[in-house]
């Protein structure tokens, strides 16, 4: 029951962000807003690029619901999955509400609010280049579509370990995000949620690499 209800919420948010980002594809950005962020800022770059790396969280966490039945595993798969959801709706929101498109234009790569240095980090963060697209993946610690693929066809202990390796990849590239947010965002707003995505996925890499550690794993180099 817990994970029906939280599936409901965070496909509702999936589906209504999905729906906008149609809207906006058809029909344009509503006019923006006086006071807004610029179109090209670290505010409006790391709202639009968050909201995608959480949706592909919330799509590892309903993919390893399904795939084991450890209640500690599906536990934290929940929480990331209604947490994620729930801010990836915020991200959205502040998009419109600024009257700013929710889809860069086709010159603006992922990430590229983060300016040269930060970008970098996505070497160390499950080797994935940032804004490369290789095979999927848009942004550090991404996971590809082969490895979606792959964690879809696990059972029971390998779908575990495997998940917590994905999750912590893709954790540490949120961390960086968060933390550029947090020193380039000008929307005070904005600044606090990045803050409190660093100290939450901060505390769960923790518990995940406990996690992996008690199924005699590690994380990815």
């Amino acid at each position: 029951m817990r994970w029906a209800a939280g599936a409901a919420v965070a496909l509702a948010l999936l589906f209504a962000g999905a729906a906008a980002v149609a809207a906006a594809r058809e029909d344009g950005p509503a006019p923006r807003a006086a006071g807004a962020p610029a179109p090209d800022s670290a505010d409006a770059g790391f709202a639009r690029d968050m909201a995608v790396h959480h949706q592909q969280a919330v799509e590892m966490s309903f993919i390893v619901r399904d795939r084991t039945e450890d209640e500690d595993v599906r536990r934290l798969a929940y929480d990331i999955a209604n947490t994620q959801a729930n801010q990836r709706g915020m991200l959205l929101g502040w998009l419109d509400l600024w009257g700013l498109p929710k889809v860069a234009g086709g010159d603006q790569p992922p990430m590229a609010w983060m300016g040269g240095g930060e970008g970098d980090g996505g070497h160390e963060h499950g080797g994935h280049h940032p804004g490369g697209g290789s095979d999927g993946v848009l942004m550090a610690g991404m996971a590809s579509r082969a490895e979606l693929e792959r964690l879809a066809r696990l059972d029971g202990k390998q779908a575990e370990v495997f998940y917590l390796q994905l999750m912590t990849d893709h954790h540490k590239g949120g961390v960086a995000m968060a933390e550029a947010c947090a020193s380039r965002c000008a929307v005070p707003v904005e600044q606090r949620l990045a803050r409190g995505m660093v100290e939450g996925q901060q505390s769960e890499l923790g518990l995940m690499r406990d996690m992996l550690a008690e199924r005699k794993a590690r994380p990815r180099s």
